[in-house]
């Protein structure tokens, strides 16, 4: 799916290696990755399952977002690139909107309990996999601008949120294991 390099496995903010986004993804790289991403959800649930208040606001690194930070922004990522999808498909090569991750990781919404962005990270990724179930070569190829990025391909697009979460799910099964959660 992506290019990992052992170097980053010790590395807490990458616990699954940096996404490589000029990777060769091929039409047999996309099943799985739907398959991944569909089962993100009940990966997250489970990375998350028991901890008290305390534990979830407990940074899953030096410096890093705390749990309940990541639980949120895997809600507000995954809304985006759900809206981005939608762009590529229904418009030609749209610019899409960037956002301040961290800005965003300071607002109120972000101390709410995490049952909030789990029930939307479930509503996001059944519409997202319907959609991404239903694509065809075609899609796939279709483009959006990032500003900061430059040209994606829709099939960039998957293999990127793929990594996404199971990148933040490492996040948080990687501090369990630490703290012995």
């Amino acid at each position: 799916m992506t290019a990992t390099s052992s170097r980053y496995q010790d590395d807490p903010s990458y616990p699954v290696g940096r996404f490589d986004r000029t990777a060769p993804f091929t039409p047999t790289d996309r099943t799985p990755a739907i398959e991944a991403f569909a089962a993100l959800p009940a990966q997250l649930r489970a990375a998350v399952a028991g901890l008290s208040d305390a534990q979830l606001d407990t940074p899953y690194r030096d410096g890093g977002w705390t749990v309940r930070q990541v639980v949120h922004h895997v809600a507000d990522s995954h809304m985006n690139g759900l809206i981005r999808l939608k762009l590529a498909l229904t418009e030609d090569e749209p610019t899409i909107k960037p956002y301040d991750e961290n800005a965003w990781s300071t607002l109120a919404d972000m101390r709410l309990p995490i049952e909030v962005s789990l029930r939307l990270v479930d509503s996001v990724h059944e519409r997202w996999v319907a959609v991404w179930r239903s694509m065809d070569d075609a899609a796939f190829a279709r483009r959006f601008v990032h500003p900061d990025l430059g040209p994606l391909t829709v099939n960039v697009h998957l293999q990127l949120y793929a990594w996404h979460g199971r990148h933040h799910v490492a996040h948080v099964t990687r501090l369990r294991e630490a703290r012995g959660w």
